[in-house]
């Protein structure tokens, strides 16, 4: 019996088993084995990480751990019987690692003047665009209060961002993105 671990994504991995099995087939994303006498496998678990899920039927195991699950969980055992024999893998630890999100405070001097240069007299509120490219700001946040100039984006990944804003008068009338400032998270 041989054991491989796949990933399928991010936040969720699994392990499959593969008995001395003679036939298999793929249905869908599943592995579905069989003896050549047609028997039944049933995979059964020790030592399950409480956050996590396991399928009798396949043998996978996945979830997603929370904050409070930070740690290593080990002699994790996955075995497989049809009913007469049984092979099991060898035990293996899963190790869940903290993963901090940050945020990038920003702050700003409300505008005076409309861009011809008269007074600005309506002004209702900002837009902040920001992303991970200077010349994709596809996340947008709307403050529709004209008397705000600090904002805190939060629950940012590590990684570098880039930040523009615009104006937003009470006709809805935006103004040109300001000049793109960047932040890395860490």
């Amino acid at each position: 019996m041989a054991g491989s671990e796949a990933q399928n994504t991010a936040e969720e991995r699994y392990f499959t088993l593969l008995d001395q099995a003679d036939t298999y087939r793929v249905e869908g994303n599943r592995l579905i084995l069989s003896g050549d006498d047609g028997d039944v496998l049933t995979f059964t678990i020790r030592n399950r990480p409480g956050w996590a899920t396991f399928e009798s039927a396949t043998g996978r195991l996945y979830g997603v751990p929370g904050a409070a699950d930070v740690g290593t969980y080990g002699s994790v055992e996955i075995s497989v019987s049809d009913g007469r024999a049984s092979a099991q893998l060898p035990a293996f630890a899963v190790a869940v690692q903290q993963y901090s999100l940050g945020s990038v405070t920003l702050s700003w001097a409300p505008p005076l003047t409309n861009a011809d240069g008269s007074a600005l007299t309506n002004l209702a509120g900002y837009r902040i665009y920001y992303g991970r490219s200077a010349t994709s700001l596809s996340q947008v946040v709307t403050i529709a209060n004209a008397g705000v100039t600090r904002w805190v984006v939060e629950n940012l990944s590590p990684a570098t961002y880039y930040f523009a804003m615009t104006s937003v008068n009470s006709g809805g009338v935006e103004s040109a993105l300001s000049q793109v400032v960047s932040r890395t998270v860490s």
